[in-house]
């Protein structure tokens, strides 16, 4: 059960979530960060360093953000692999 990247992260791009990844799952796309299931451990550190609640168990998701599920497996196959933090986008 990977963790996945939900909406609030939509014009945010906050990466706090990255540099604490022992994987490195997480991609980054123009508007916001996606985190590869096949590569996604479920550990968890991800989740506490998010600052706007956007990371969850799939399982967790609330029903209006289940599609994220099929989005970040999509877009992180897409987008570039991200391990280092970088400023949040400005609308944030």
């Amino acid at each position: 059960m990977p963790h996945v990247v939900a909406e609030p992260c939509e014009r945010c791009r906050y990466t706090d979530c990255v540099e604490v990844c022992p994987v490195n799952a997480f991609h980054s796309g123009k508007d916001m960060l996606y985190i590869n299931p096949d590569e996604c451990i479920d550990c968890q550190a991800c989740v506490a360093e998010c600052p706007v609640d956007a990371i969850f168990y799939d399982d967790d998701l609330p029903d209006e953000w289940k599609k994220y599920i099929e989005i970040n497996a999509a877009m992180s196959q897409e987008s570039e692999l991200i391990t280092e933090k970088e400023p949040p986008l400005a609308e944030s």
